[in-house]
């Protein structure tokens, strides 16, 4: 009898071991990719005008602002978030006359959402809202090939495109023309 239960008993604490190493090498490996992002960050914001720095509620997530060169949002918040399931995802969040645009806030709800989709079907970066309904435009990468830091970097220098996109959502955000 004290046999099965001994084999039990180290089966047992065999899947708790494995469990651990896994979850310590998941953590490792995020861990990296933080580091990595940040020094990447921290070499290439300067160049484009966007000060990052690491979320002083999440060590895995980054924010920037980017304020030069824009003619439509006020600037754009820049979030990368390094998540547990490998992959860096990107979230820009136009600013516009001191606020978030908002799908439920908007002069024209419906018109909004259709720019958004359209968008999604022309531009290089993915539209949509949060659940709170504050537009943002996106990027994931998933780190299955390795860390791409030059696709980090040509999405980085894109960001700023985005302001062309605010111009056009401007008659159903507020009803003023687009540019």
């Amino acid at each position: 009898m004290k046999t099965p239960r001994l084999f039990r008993l180290l089966l047992v604490g065999a899947v708790l071991i494995a469990a651990t190493a896994v979850y310590g090498q998941e953590t490792t490996t995020r861990d990296k990719t933080r580091d990595r992002l940040n020094a990447l960050l921290t070499r290439v914001g300067p160049d484009l005008s966007i000060p990052f720095q690491q979320s002083t509620k999440s060590t895995y997530v980054f924010t920037g602002v980017l304020k030069d060169g824009l003619k439509n949002a006020d600037f754009l918040e820049i979030v990368i978030n390094v998540t547990p399931k490998d992959t860096i995802g990107f979230q820009i969040f136009p600013h516009y006359k001191g606020a978030y645009i908002n799908i439920d806030k908007a002069r024209n709800t419906t018109q909004l959402l259709r720019k958004l989709a359209q968008l999604n079907n022309t531009t290089f970066l993915f539209w949509g809202a949060d659940d709170t309904g504050d537009v943002f435009t996106g990027y994931t990468f998933t780190l299955e090939s390795g860390f791409p830091d030059e696709a980090i970097k040509i999405v980085i220098s894109s960001i700023k495109n985005s302001d062309q996109f605010v111009g056009e959502m401007r008659p159903s955000i507020d009803g003023s023309s687009a540019p």
